[in-house]
């Protein structure tokens, strides 16, 4: 049985605006729920003294600080990252850390503390910026190379969306946006990319295979061609971040949940947003792969 995707093509344009609108919405209303990476804060690497004091413990003690804890190599040490109030004063700063290690007390032995500064947060903020900024444009380079006319537009767009929705992604579920936020930002286009790249290079084998054939039908079948590779790819994937979730702690929860989306919304994107655009072009005429 072959799937009719191109039957459902102007419900995709209205599931994308949709998206697009509550990710812009968000975004200017709420905007991003910054990290430590970003906002500033508290970083200690401990180990604890005895192996009663575990992780889990460490957590609950400190859970009205609502600390971000993850073990550290073989050694049992453990990295602890608290957030501090915006514009908290150096004083405010040092009273934090007291109060940390008056709750810790003598469960641990302190290797390193360091307080990350808004000034810091700020310049962190503009290298993860014009990181995402550097891959967009070298995906956007990437994709006019490699595509001319209805393919590349196609891919550019799509390309445009991943990245707002994904954005847009974090604000409206309020994951903590931080350096791994970007990492699952990047990693997700680029596993959209990815996905585009096989589509339309099945797309234009069989536009010089089926000469006579509807643009729709064309689609459908090279879409139902790279189905079976589409869904094994993406549910490996999925399953990979649902054991991450389930058996790899609080610190790979959102990392999880994120890298799930994207791949959803990847698929999503390549099945429809980019080979409905696709579909406006005579592409027997006028746009050749390069």
């Amino acid at each position: 049985m072959k799937l009719k995707f191109m039957k459902y093509r102007k419900l995709s344009y209205w599931v994308a605006g949709i998206l697009i609108g509550l990710s812009v919405l968000s975004l200017a209303l709420r905007g991003l729920n910054y990290g430590i990476d970003f906002a500033g804060g508290i970083s200690m690497e401990v180990t604890p003294v005895s192996a009663d004091y575990t992780i889990d413990k460490m957590r609950t003690d400190l859970e009205q600080f609502s600390p971000e804890l993850q073990s550290i190599g073989d050694s049992g040490a453990i990295l602890i990252r608290v957030g501090l109030p915006k514009g908290a004063t150096d004083a405010e700063q040092n009273q934090r850390v007291t109060e940390i290690k008056d709750i810790l007390g003598n469960n641990v032995e302190y290797s390193q503390v360091q307080i990350v500064g808004p000034k810091i947060g700020d310049e962190l903020v503009r290298g993860g910026i014009l990181a995402i900024l550097f891959s967009f444009v070298l995906m956007a380079v990437y994709v006019w190379v490699r595509y001319r006319g209805g393919y590349a537009i196609g891919s550019f767009i799509s390309l445009c969306l991943d990245f707002v929705i994904m954005f847009g992604f974090f604000s409206v579920t309020g994951l903590e946006f931080n350096q791994t936020a970007i990492a699952v930002i990047l990693m997700g286009v680029g596993y959209s990319i990815n996905d585009k790249v096989v589509n339309y290079d099945r797309i234009e084998e069989n536009i010089k295979k089926y000469h006579k054939m509807p643009m729709d039908d064309l689609i459908d079948l090279s879409v139902n061609e790279m189905l079976r590779r589409t869904i094994m790819t993406g549910l490996s994937t999925i399953l990979a971040m649902v054991a991450l979730f389930l058996f790899g702690g609080p610190a790979l929860r959102d990392f999880a949940i994120a890298m799930t989306f994207a791949v959803l919304m990847g698929t999503f994107t390549s099945i429809y947003i980019s080979n409905v655009i696709l579909y406006h072009f005579n592409l027997r005429d006028s746009d050749k792969v390069k």
